[in-house]
């Protein structure tokens, strides 16, 4: 008995050593040029089918193109790198907090409702609108699911928009997004510019409603840790909920210092 035992093992670790030999299924491949897109495409949807996406988002990734415009515009984020003051002036600082300062007395009761329920007040909210579309002018024009089966195609960094492109394809199977829902660059959405995986977590309802945005947008950064009556500025509590938002570092800065502008009121618009 003591010898059989001791042949099954080795038999069976023959067999485990096979089978680390044995090529397996592997996850459609990355490619940094248009060529391999429509194959990508294919091995994707049957993955996603295997996960459980329905045959209307798998039908409308199938619909998708490769997003040139999208990947120029990936690799020519210059913008970041800037100062402060060049950032605050390349978007318009000074425009954003004299309009939001307008807009914080003329839809007061909205923002008054946002900040009981979620403890945000008016200044950072606006900032980001500003920053992001312009108050809702300029939401961006490309086909959101086409930029983001582009970006999860691409080598640069597909499992961060692998993860956005499931989580788009299931708000198209909810009827939520659709494959000719229109987007900017990165596949970001509605008035304040949410991509899909926020979509899932903190969206309210249709974001090209500057109410829902507004209000979704209020959630997420309440999510990330934002206490209601706490500063927001660097090195303040709510300030860690602003990087959450936005990985750039003078981004975040530009957000928190016209947010302040905007609630204080008075003073020289965007200059610190």
């Amino acid at each position: 008995m003591i010898r059989g035992r001791a042949v099954a093992t080795a038999v069976l670790g023959a067999m485990a050593l096979l089978g680390c030999l044995t090529p397996t299924a592997e996850a459609a491949q990355c490619g940094s040029t248009p060529a391999g897109f429509e194959s990508w495409k294919r091995e994707f949807g049957e993955e996603a089918r295997a996960k459980g996406i329905g045959s209307t988002a798998i039908s409308a990734l199938m619909q998708t193109n490769y997003a040139s415009a999208t990947i120029a515009a990936d690799r020519g984020q210059r913008s970041f790198s800037l100062s402060l003051d060049q950032f605050l002036a390349k978007r318009g600082a000074t425009t954003i907090v004299a309009r939001g300062r307008s807009l914080k007395q003329s839809q007061a009761a909205l923002f008054a409702s946002i900040q009981q329920r979620y403890g945000v007040p008016p200044g950072p909210l606006i900032a980001i609108w500003g920053m992001e579309t312009g108050f809702g002018s300029q939401r961006g024009n490309q086909n959101m699911l086409s930029s983001i089966a582009t970006l999860a195609y691409d080598c640069r960094r597909p499992e961060f928009f692998t993860d956005q492109l499931y989580a788009a394809l299931k708000l198209v199977d909810r009827g939520v997004l659709s494959g000719s829902t229109r987007g900017s660059m990165h596949g970001e959405v509605g008035q304040t510019q949410f991509m899909p995986k926020n979509i899932l977590a903190y969206g309210t309802g249709n974001l090209d409603v500057a109410a829902n945005a507004l209000n979704s947008t209020a959630n997420f950064l309440k999510a990330h840790g934002w206490r209601a009556g706490a500063g927001y500025q660097p090195g303040e509590p709510n300030f860690a909920a602003i990087e959450a938002w936005n990985a750039a570092g003078v981004y975040q800065k530009a957000i928190a210092l016209m947010g302040r502008q905007i609630d204080e009121g008075g003073g020289a618009a965007a200059s610190r």
